[in-house]
């Protein structure tokens, strides 16, 4: 069936580690044979053996407007013809940070880099340099880039610090990072009593989505902001993933909690490398040349990429795009939660915006303890039964899925028809 990938798959593997260039990529967590895809157009993807698929992957999220869309090739094309790179300031870098900081009232200034990874990395270091302390604090199962001091499980005990969770990460460069259970108020108040006047920063990803899809509870949100008022710590959201995918002001606006920095991804480049982080002036100008924080990049504010992100913000923010976004994503997960009871599969289902979570456990999450619950080889006959059938969601049950402008009645009605017969499969023999 996937002759095509098969080959190529084994021929990357000599070439590539794994065969992939992200580790998610190679189905690890599901088995079988990557997809290797030729093309996209739409809320559709065809691989190189030329299957279409439904996509609710979404190159992980940056697509909100389905593959190829018309005006963000025509702005990508415009900007190319007039060069790829300068490694000067442009105007469309200006135009950028004016619609960020004109849509983000937490962001007073902001600083463009490339990647989801180089923004969190970056910000970190800033609240670092800004508060004169040491210590971050992380949520188990929330993912902020590879970077080597974010690359931590939680500790032996309650309230100790990281272990490193990949090799190559020196434990010395993890002990000021402090790991506590998402969604468990109790536990942040421990760590600032006991640690609050060395703690830096809390980051987090106000709905997590690298465990899945996990919703803060309001006074888990609430308390982190006070928190980090009343300590002098700075609070940061990590809305890589959620930034203009979840409501126009991205989670912050959603739950009306204002974070001191932010780190933005994904959907800002419309599918082409662009990150940023931002915030509160006093903080972002201890950034270099101004201050004593050092950040660069070589294609930080990349024209090409960033008018990509430009086409793709203009059309996010007009007015309506939210809600209709949202209705169909809802109508996903609500019409696969109708399916799975059918079949007589425990399963639910959460979104917010174009980003939705679908669990085999019978209420959706609130933890990483609890995502870990979570029926994995379920899931995984699920996801194949779906590929087969024309199908594609993110090859992890910890990745969260994303639905675009494009997904209408036809993307659906195929889900659905796939997912019965697919809920059957689910339950195993």
């Amino acid at each position: 069936m996937y002759e095509r990938s098969r080959e190529l798959f084994e021929q990357s593997r000599q070439l590539i580690p794994g065969g992939v260039n992200s580790p998610v990529r190679a189905f690890g967590a599901v088995g079988g044979v990557p997809v290797f895809i030729r093309e996209g157009r739409g809320a559709r993807v065809v691989d190189v053996d030329g299957r279409e698929y439904v996509d609710y992957v979404g190159s992980w999220g940056p697509l909100i407007l389905g593959h190829a869309h018309p005006e963000v090739l025509a702005a990508v094309s415009d900007a190319a013809s007039r060069g790829l790179s300068f490694g000067a300031p442009t105007e469309l870098e200006l135009r950028m940070a004016q619609l960020l900081t004109r849509s983000l009232p937490s962001l007073e200034q902001v600083r463009l880099v490339s990647s989801g990874t180089e923004a969190v990395m970056s910000a970190l270091r800033l609240a670092r340099g800004f508060t004169g302390r040491s210590v971050i604090v992380k949520f188990e199962g929330c993912y902020h880039g590879h970077s080597d001091f974010l690359l931590v499980k939680a500790g032996s005990g309650a309230l100790t610090f990281g272990n490193p969770t990949s090799a190559g990460v020196p434990a010395e460069l993890t002990v000021h990072t402090l790991v506590l259970d998402y969604n468990d108020p109790q536990q942040v108040d421990d760590a600032f009593r006991r640690y609050g006047d060395d703690i830096a920063a809390v980051v987090l990803e106000p709905v997590a989505g690298n465990m899945n899809f996990v919703r803060p509870s309001a006074e888990f949100i609430q308390g982190l902001r006070a928190a980090c008022t009343k300590h002098g710590a700075l609070l940061i959201f990590d809305e890589v993933m959620t930034g203009f995918r979840v409501g126009p002001q991205g989670a912050q606006g959603i739950f009306g909690v204002r974070p001191d920095l932010t780190t933005l991804g994904k959907v800002i480049g419309g599918g082409m490398p662009v990150g940023a982080f931002g915030g509160r002036r006093e903080i972002m100008e201890k950034l270099a040349p101004m201050g004593p924080v050092y950040q660069a990049g070589t294609l930080s504010g990349n024209p090409v990429a960033v008018s990509a992100g430009l086409a793709t913000l203009e059309r996010v923010l007009q007015p309506g795009f939210f809600d209709r976004l949202g209705e169909t994503t809802a109508a996903l997960v609500a019409g696969l939660c109708r399916a799975a009871s059918e079949a007589g599969v425990a399963f639910s289902g959460a979104s917010l915006g174009g980003m939705f979570g679908v669990f085999f456990r019978a209420q959706p999450p609130r933890s990483f303890a609890e995502v870990m619950q979570c029926d994995r080889e379920a899931f995984r006959r699920f996801f194949h039964g779906m590929l087969e059938r024309g199908i594609y969601f993110a090859p992890s049950a910890y990745e969260a899925g994303f639905v675009s402008s494009a997904h209408g009645e036809p993307e659906l009605a195929a889900t659905f028809a796939a997912a019965r017969e697919s809920f059957a499969l689910a339950r195993g023999p």
